[in-house]
């Protein structure tokens, strides 16, 4: 249901501890050498020369240098500065962290946090660059760069369409006492089909379902909030999530779960497509569900509940013993810890009916509850970082429809009361991800709130790292912070 607290560990303080001489006693005797024969000398490890560059011809440096202004296009940097032309070693070495930083993320994995535990594969550009040259085919080699996904490239169009606002001065503040008129004018900046005449609630709840509102067609609180956010935040949010597909691999598993955190939804894919679609409980702000990947290996039903130490700690053991069993918890003795509290399976269970587990370090998974109100609700990051599921029982059936012995068994198997786990016939794959930016079939941008704040702080990150290593990157004080 929730993360462990994670030890972190400075690099200085892992190589004090691997400097520090071990302690031990004195042999009680003196060990006998082995005869210098026969001791083994480990192979020499070879160190592959870096691929050379071929000379360039000077069309080829015009056109990567025009190509290196490009960086704001995707997402690298809020606003782009001249910079003389390069050539040469500079040339190559500009071109080549572009290359990487399109493929694999602007910001170095080092500098993720923690619970960002999506991880771009390696990528090394420089064979590719080489080969590009050589064969005068760099248009193609820089195509084939970016993420080949449409929602990459539907964010990079929504990003020309922000910075074109931005550019011609962004939009009013709207108050609860706007007129009908000038309500219509800001909503057309950002959604051309609003009609001057049109009625004005059609045209608040189309807004209010781009920001995942409840489309009541009312200037409410919440809605006022997001219309008032500053364009730069609507980039900085745009360019976070770019930055959040390139670290997504190359080519995604055709059947896979995946689960928008900020928007609280669950879809799964088969063939590629998706099948399948239900609301969600992500964690609250201060229990957030973690970025990740994964495989789904097993289904267990009717699960009982260990309830992680920081749970029972906070919220069950001051109410203490006697009630804890009265309301049907039981108190386990454990060698490591002492006690710890244990909900039994069956219909009151906080995990439901269902746990879908999935190998990763923050012990979270998906599971079924007993408290269904909350999936009527538009704000639904409520959970301790588990993701709780509205229809658990149909996604459990997709999921063991290839084994005959489960198919369409799952509910039967509920109702036996017992505790048992199957196994899937073959495992699903599972992504968390965060998207709190994308764009409609037609365009149009829809923004989900940044709950977690790590929108601004990625774009932050990415700031930081394109003013350090890139000679087209121009601060940007309404996103970037000190390094």
């Amino acid at each position: 249901m929730n993360r462990p607290n994670l030890i972190r560990l400075s690099v200085s303080s892992l190589l004090a501890v691997a400097a520090a001489p071990l302690l031990a006693q004195p042999p009680a005797v003196s060990p006998t050498l082995p005869p210098a024969t026969q001791s083994v000398v480990p192979p020499p490890v070879t160190v592959m020369p870096p691929v050379p560059i071929p000379p360039m011809s000077a069309a080829q440096e015009s056109w990567l240098n025009d190509w290196l202004k490009g960086g704001t296009k995707e997402g690298l940097m809020a606003r782009s500065k001249a910079s003389q032309r390069l050539s040469g070693d500079a040339l190559v070495s500009a071109v080549l962290d572009r290359a990487k930083a399109l493929s694999t993320g602007r910001v170095d994995t080092a500098d993720f946090l923690q619970i960002w535990a999506l991880r771009p594969a390696p990528f090394d550009p420089r064979p590719g660059l080489a080969r590009a040259i050589a064969e005068d085919r760099l248009p193609q080699w820089v195509s084939s760069l970016t993420p080949p996904y449409a929602g990459y490239d539907g964010l990079r169009r929504g990003l020309a369409t922000y910075e074109r606002i931005r550019d011609e001065g962004g939009w009013p503040t709207l108050t609860a006492k706007s007129s009908p008129d000038a309500i219509r004018k800001r909503l057309m900046i950002e959604d051309k089909s609003v009609q001057p005449d049109e009625n004005l609630v059609d045209a608040l709840q189309r807004a209010q379902r781009r920001y995942g509102l409840n489309p009541t067609g009312l200037l409410d609180t919440r809605t006022l909030r997001e219309l008032n956010v500053p364009v730069d935040d609507r980039i900085a949010a745009i360019m976070a999530n770019m930055e959040r597909w390139r670290w997504m691999p190359r080519q995604l598993p055709v059947n896979r779960v995946q689960v928008n955190i900020a928007a609280a939804v669950l879809t799964l894919f088969e063939g590629d497509q998706p099948v399948t679609s239900m609301r969600a409980v992500t964690g609250a702000p201060d229990n957030a569900t973690p970025m990740l990947s994964s495989s789904i290996h097993s289904i267990v039903i009717n699960p009982p509940w260990n309830v992680p130490a920081s749970i029972a700690k906070k919220e069950l053991w001051p109410k203490g013993r006697a009630a804890l069993k009265r309301q049907g918890y039981k108190i386990v003795g454990t060698p490591e810890t002492g006690e710890r509290i244990v909900q039994p399976a069956g219909p009151n269970s906080a995990l439901g009916r269902l746990k879908f587990d999935f190998n990763n370090p923050f012990a979270v998974y998906l599971h079924d509850t007993p408290a269904r109100a909350k999936f009527a609700s538009y704000d639904r990051l409520a959970s301790h970082g588990c993701i709780r599921l509205e229809k658990p029982v149909p996604l459990a059936e997709l999921m063991v429809a290839g084994n005959p012995d489960l198919a369409g068994k799952v509910q039967a198997l509920i109702d036996t009361g017992k505790t048992q786990r199957v196994q899937l016939p073959k495992e699903v794959a599972v992504y968390l991800l965060y998207w709190t930016a994308f764009a409609s079939s037609n365009g149009t941008m829809n923004f989900r709130s940044d709950p977690y704040g790590w929108d601004k702080l990625l774009a932050q990150k990415i700031e930081a790292s394109s003013r350090r290593l890139d000679p087209t990157a121009a601060p940007s004080p309404a996103i970037a912070s000190k390094d």
